[in-house]
């Protein structure tokens, strides 16, 4: 091959490399730049969402608190920090870390984000309840405020997010509601589940594990050192004291509990021939599943009549308007009813 061909192909391959790598804005190098841009902008957003959460809850935030959020060491800690303080956005005051006006302000924007897309997929897809604050942890740093804006009013501009914490508004406010632990309630009382923690996930998942909602009405029946026992959807929840102080709620005056408890039965209890009519879908029921069964017509007043249950088990056949519609067990604990009298066979619901 002549020297001249070798010395162009040679050339237009160094140019193309070059282009890859230093093209402006598609370059290798732009995308780093970029990348490296975002992954600090997002470890100084979980700082400030960090201490945000600290001052919440009237709790110190400190160099030591913070590294462990970021999972980060005690110089990169440090670097965030004066970063933080550079913008205006916290401050050191004796040893504690602090936001200034302008801090709180960019920190409530990010948690606003976050549970704004909690809510979303709580409400509007299937995505696993103990994946909510995951997908939303990645996606409260891509929202932009014009965005959440526009979800927040998609949405109906909820006040709380799927597991009860107060959505911030667009000018910063914070709804804020009076509840108390569950452990704080007495033998006896009736109460309304309005938060369950959400952080650590371990602790969340032993909560959905055990069949806590938001909007669960229960009553505590005893209370030990080692144990609580409550009554909720008829039947027993036995935990922890310290896995209960992670679940609030409001009390309920006795006139109002009664009412709200008076319906124990789900359409799960029905006994062959029995029929009954739908007074709630359970608040654990989202997303796509609620509509679902909303489609086939399981909405509050509407009569249903157990017709028989699978041969295989786990799933029961149910008349519903002069149809028949097949449900798993688990689909029917879901769907409150006030049971009344049993009809004759192959009378419709």
């Amino acid at each position: 091959m002549p020297a001249p061909l070798i010395n162009l192909i040679v050339f237009l391959l160094g140019g193309a490399l070059a282009g890859i790598v230093f093209w402006p804005g598609r370059g290798l190098l732009s995308r780093s730049r970029r990348g490296r841009m975002l992954a600090s902008r997002v470890q100084l957003e979980d700082a400030l969402k960090h201490i945000y959460h600290h001052e919440a809850r009237e709790q110190t935030c400190t160099l030591s608190s913070l590294g462990g959020a970021l999972e980060t060491t005690a110089a990169r800690t440090i670097a965030v920090v004066t970063k933080l303080q550079h913008a205006g956005l916290a401050r050191v005051v004796d040893g504690r870390l602090v936001l200034t006006e302008e801090g709180t302000r960019y920190a409530l924007e990010v948690v606003r984000a976050h549970r704004l897309w909690e809510r979303y997929l709580a409400d509007e897809t299937g995505v696993d309840p103990q994946e909510w604050h995951a997908r939303a942890e990645r996606q409260e740093h891509a929202l932009t405020r014009a965005e959440a804006d526009a979800l927040s009013e998609r949405l109906g501009h909820p006040r709380f997010d799927p597991h009860g914490d107060p959505i911030p508004t667009a000018d910063g406010s914070v709804p804020v509601d009076p509840v108390v632990p569950l452990s704080a309630l007495e033998p006896g009382e009736r109460a309304v589940v309005t938060h369950l923690e959400d952080e650590p996930e371990i602790v969340y998942a032993q909560l959905v594990a055990l069949g806590f909602y938001l909007g669960m009405v229960l009553r505590l029946d005893a209370r030990a050192d080692q144990r609580l026992v409550c009554e909720a959807d008829g039947r027993k929840i036995v935990l922890a004291p310290l896995l209960a102080e992670n679940v609030s709620i409001q009390r309920l005056p006795a006139g109002e509990a009664d009412v709200m408890v008076s319906v124990e039965s789900s359409l799960a209890d029905l006994d062959a021939g029995e029929s009954a009519e739908i007074v709630r879908i359970s608040a654990a029921c989202r997303g796509l599943e609620r509509r679902r069964l909303m489609d086939l017509g399981l909405v509050p007043g509407t009569r249903v009549a157990f017709d028989q249950r699978g041969l295989s088990g786990g799933l029961s056949a149910y008349r519903v308007r002069g149809s028949i519609i097949a449900l798993r067990d688990e689909q029917a604990r879901l769907i409150g009813v006030a049971r009344s009298q049993r009809v004759k066979a192959g009378e419709q619901a």
